[in-house]
This record gives structure tokens, C-alpha cells and sequence, in this order.
């Protein structure tokens, strides 16, 4: 079980969405972790052939997965991160829909239906419609839609964007069960996505993959260290100026940050064990939440 990518590069006129990915993958959950805009969905809608490459191939075991065509489709599952359905159809008759698009005979397709969505804890849903499901569940009648050829891929794009925290660590949860033996990669600018279910990691920024490795390896080769330290209100601004901040906590003394830099930024900063947070701080220049991360102490916040 291997896929392999080999110099993958996608082109749109004068943009270079993709530019020369090389990477193999066996079993195991890998995290494609970076900002929007990255080329995440592209390399991934490659994978799925859904678009070709300009340049460069993309093998399943040594075979060439567009001349596969069918056969390699059959072993793929995709969950886009806004997959379409038919908004009055219920999770039951939309699943069986997808089944019979997949060409499950109806015994196999209402068996696998039964097992999936009992798996995704669907089961009470069953005859709901569609649009009256949250979000949480609509992922997860998507990963079932996905998972009903029993795919050796997985592929899921941004799968927990727009989740509650008790719905991504269902998710997440989720993912890891139906991980075993078989391919799972997985999309995301979500850190804590990343940082509790992947094996291994794949950094991309600007269309290429800048590392790659489990998250041991990518954090002990980290350009920069990360420090806390705290500072009078009235010194942040510099700081913030200066440093690459990842957070900002507001204390009685002023405001307790997180900094990466190469040199200790004072005689009073503290050497702290680096998180994948700093990680994608320090390869992508910010922080996963788009900005530098700011919360107030208990007791300082407003009534």
C-alpha cells in the first residue's frame, strides 16, 4: 500500500498552485497542515483525480492512478470540505443514493449502509433529512458517504472547519477508528486536528511542502526557540513589532507572551518546550488562528 507523488505540479495560466510535490505514503493518518490558500485542495482534488497535474505523476503501488482510472476510484473515499447532497433526501436515502452512484448492489449497499452509520453514530438520524442535520453531523454523513466502498484512500479536505470543539473531538475520534489499515490524508489549518491523530505531517506553503515528518522530527528542527515572557502593558506594542508573537495573555503585571526568536528577546524570558502551534507560527508567520492568540487571565476580564 503506497502512494507516491512524484515532482506533481498544477498549473492555472500564470499561477502555480502545486509546484513540484514529491512524497510517499502507506497506512496511517497523515496531516496536510497550512494556511488557506496553501494549494491543500488542489493537491488533494489531484489525488482524487478530479483535476490533472500539469506536471509530474501520481502512483498507487507503481501504478499510474489516471491510467487506473475506475479501478483506482474504487478504492478511494473523499469527504470535500463542502460536499454536495440533495437537502430533502434522508441520511438513509441520501447514503443509498451514493452507493448506488458507486455501483453497491442494494443487499451490500444496505448492509454497509447499517454498519456506517452506526459507526459514525448516525443511527438515530437515520430517517432525518439532510438540511435538518447540524454540522457536526453532516460531516459525519459525510466521512460515511466516503467510507462506503470501504476505500484504502481517505481523503478529507478541511474535514472539522466550522465545528464546535465537542464535535471536532468527536471527529477526530472518529478518523483515528477508521484509520486501520488504510491511507487517511487529511487537510487542515487546525492545529490541535493535527497535532492528536496524525502519524505524520506534510508542511505546505505556497503550493510546495516545505517538511515533512512525524511531529517529534518537525519541532526538533525548528529555526527559532520559543520563550515566555512577561511585560508591562505599555512595552507589548514593541514586542509584537519586533517578535513573532504566538500569544498574549493578560496578567495583573501586564501581559505574559509567547515569543519565538533564535536569541533570548530578554534576560527575564523563559525557554519553553515548542508546540505545533509554534511550529506553524514559525514556518508559515502565523499563528493557526490567523492572528497572534489573545486571552485575559481569570478574574481580569470584564462583567
Amino acid at each position: 500500500m503506497e502512494l507516491t507523488l512524484t515532482n506533481l505540479t498544477k498549473e492555472f495560466k500564470d499561477i502555480t498552485a502545486v509546484h513540484h510535490v514529491s512524497c510517499t505514503m502507506t497506512s496511517g493518518v497523515y496531516g496536510l497542515l497550512g494556511v488557506n490558500g496553501a494549494g491543500k485542495t488542489t493537491l488533494m482534488r489531484m489525488i482524487c483525480t478530479l483535476l490533472k497535474p500539469t506536471g509530474g505523476t501520481i502512483t498507487w503501488d507503481g501504478r499510474d492512478i489516471f491510467q487506473m482510472d475506475r479501478e483506482y476510484r474504487r478504492i478511494l473515499g473523499y469527504l470535500p470540505q463542502d460536499f454536495g447532497y440533495y437537502p430533502d433526501f434522508t441520511v438513509y436515502d441520501y447514503l443509498m443514493y451514493v452507493a448506488s452512484i458507486k455501483g453497491l448492489r442494494p443487499i451490500a449497499a444496505r448492509h454497509r449502509t447499517k454498519v456506517l452509520l452506526k459507526e459514525v453514530g448516525m443511527e438515530k438520524k437515520a430517517h432525518t433529512k439532510m438540511k435538518k442535520l447540524s454540522g457536526g453531523m453532516k460531516r459525519r454523513v459525510g466521512i460515511a458517504q466516503a467510507m462506503l466502498g470501504d476505500p484504502k484512500i481517505l481523503i478529507l479536505d478541511e474535514p472539522t472547519a466550522g465545528l464546535d470543539p465537542n464535535e471536532r473531538i468527536r471527529f477526530r475520534n472518529l478518523i483515528s477508528t477508521l484509520s486501520e489499515d488504510r491511507l487517511v490524508l487529511l487537510s487542515t489549518h487546525i492545529v490541535p486536528d493535527i497535532t492528536y491523530i496524525a502519524n505524520e505531517i506534510l508542511l505546505m506553503k505556497d503550493g510546495a511542502i516545505k517538511d515533512f515528518g512525524t511531529s517529534e522530527e518537525l519541532l526538533s528542527k525548528m529555526p527559532e526557540q520559543v520563550w515566555t515572557l512577561t511585560v508591562p502593558k505599555k512595552a507589548m506594542d514593541s514586542y509584537l513589532r519586533d517578535y513573532k508573537v504566538a500569544n498574549v495573555k493578560t496578567v495583573p503585571e501586564g501581559a505574559e507572551l509567547r515569543i519565538l526568536s533564535s536569541k533570548r528577546p530578554s534576560k527575564d524570558a523563559v525557554l519553553e518546550a515548542a508546540t505545533l502551534e509554534d511550529l506553524f507560527l514559525a514556518y508559515f508567520g502565523e499563528s493557526p488562528y490567523g492572528h497572534t492568540r489573545v486571552e485575559e487571565s481569570a478574574g481580569e476580564q470584564d462583567d
